[in-house]
């Protein structure tokens, strides 16, 4: 059963029947936002949002996994690939990143997932856009975090996977933040650990 996360709001990452999960998948999908008028369907625009995890110990970026980075040096953390105009699975994932929560090393307690449109064209331009948690082992979703329409941004900080515990939790943070890449979301990121 999935949860619908609020912005804010905390999942635990472990099973039902009390094991923990081993590799998680963090699915963005998206799409651009209709045009209204009569030639809309001929001007339509492309959005290329991005989705990045950044590895942290404490306070530290350690690694970071995106489009032109594809696997973490410990191997832990891959992302599928990029997809460069969005709306593709129609509602299913645009991107995705895995998380071998097991292999995950010790010093990392938290990593973080960003959204970034690199085209450059703010989320008032995307709509049904999400995030979500799936246990890859059996695709069920864990978890959903939809962003609410519209904003001058042209980023978001979704949300981030850390210890507690001796387990992982999710946590939906659906901040705004400006930057076409993974790097200009860094500060807005660091109010976020």
């Amino acid at each position: 059963m999935s949860v619908n996360l609020s912005k804010g709001q905390k999942v635990s990452l472990s099973k039902a029947d009390g094991g923990s999960l081993s590799v998680v998948r963090m699915g963005l999908g998206w799409q651009a936002a209709r045009r209204k008028g009569f030639l809309a369907r001929l001007t339509a625009r492309e959005i290329d949002l991005d989705a990045s995890a950044v590895l942290f110990a404490g306070q530290q970026p350690v690694d970071v996994v995106f489009f032109n980075h594809l696997v973490s040096e410990d191997g832990s953390v891959r992302h599928t690939g990029d997809n460069l105009v969005g709306g593709a699975g129609e509602g299913g994932d645009d991107e995705s990143i895995l998380v071998d929560l097991q292999r995950v090393p010790a010093h990392i307690d938290q990593i973080v997932f960003t959204v970034n449109s690199f085209t450059g064209q703010t989320f008032q331009e995307v709509e049904n856009a999400f995030c979500r948690l799936l246990d890859d082992a059996n695709g069920q979703e864990l978890a959903r975090y939809t962003l609410s329409a519209g904003g001058s941004h042209t980023a978001q900080i979704m949300a981030k996977v850390f210890r507690s515990g001796g387990g992982w939790e999710m946590a939906a943070i659906g901040a705004p933040a400006q930057g076409r890449t993974f790097e200009d979301l860094m500060p807005a990121v660091a109010a976020h650990l």
